[in-house]
Order: structure tokens, then C-alpha cells, then sequence
């Protein structure tokens, strides 16, 4: 298996159990209200899990991996920037920009 592949896997399984997560946790929705953003949560958890199976969906299908992959990448962005806005530290931002990183990536070796 590609290291593509490999961290496709990765993205996907993390986006589809973070995205869950959201439903059961009492702190992924404290979360949103500290960002301002609490009207969002709900759709940010539904597009993490779509996203997710997309990329799994993109096994199979080209045009599917780059628009999950591109779509999570610009939600990491969008999270990336929200966590600059609100002032966290940089190590509590790293994730979201990582997994901007990672997607953009993704998006970036599909294409080519």
C-alpha cells in the first residue's frame, strides 16, 4: 500500500471518529461555544464525517478524493484560523493545521 494510501486511511479514519465524536461529547460542543460558533457545530461534525468517507469513497473514485480532500483541507483551514482568532496556543492549533497539511496534500498527489 502507497504512503498515499496509507494516509488516506489515516485522514479519513480521523475526520469520521472526530466528527462522531461531536454527538457523544459534551466537550466537542463546549468547544464550539467558546469559539462563537455554536450554530456551526452540528454541520462541521456532518461534513468531518462525509468528508471522511469521501476519502474512503475516493479509493474508488478520483473526483471524489479531491473534493473530500479539498474540502477537508479548506475546514482545517477555516478551523486553524478560528483557533487564532479565539487565541489558543500554537501546540493546541497544530491539529487542525496538520490536518490541513495532510488533506492539502491528499488533494495535491491526486492531481498529480
Amino acid at each position: 500500500m502507497s504512503l498515499l494510501s496509507w494516509l488516506t486511511l489515516f485522514s479519513s479514519a480521523s475526520f469520521v471518529i472526530y466528527g462522531v465524536s461531536y454527538f457523544y461529547s459534551p466537550n466537542m460542543k463546549n468547544e464550539f461555544k467558546r469559539f462563537g460558533l455554536e450554530q456551526f457545530g452540528m454541520l462541521t461534525a456532518v461534513l468531518e464525517i462525509t468528508g471522511g468517507i469521501g476519502l474512503l469513497m475516493g479509493f474508488f473514485s478520483m473526483p471524489i478524493l479531491l473534493i473530500s480532500s479539498g474540502g477537508l483541507a479548506l475546514l482545517m483551514l477555516l478551523g486553524f484560523f478560528t483557533r487564532l482568532r479565539v487565541k489558543d496556543s500554537l501546540l493546541v492549533s497544530l491539529p487542525a493545521f496538520t490536518f490541513m497539511v495532510l488533506n492539502a496534500y491528499i488533494f495535491y498527489a491526486t492531481l498529480a
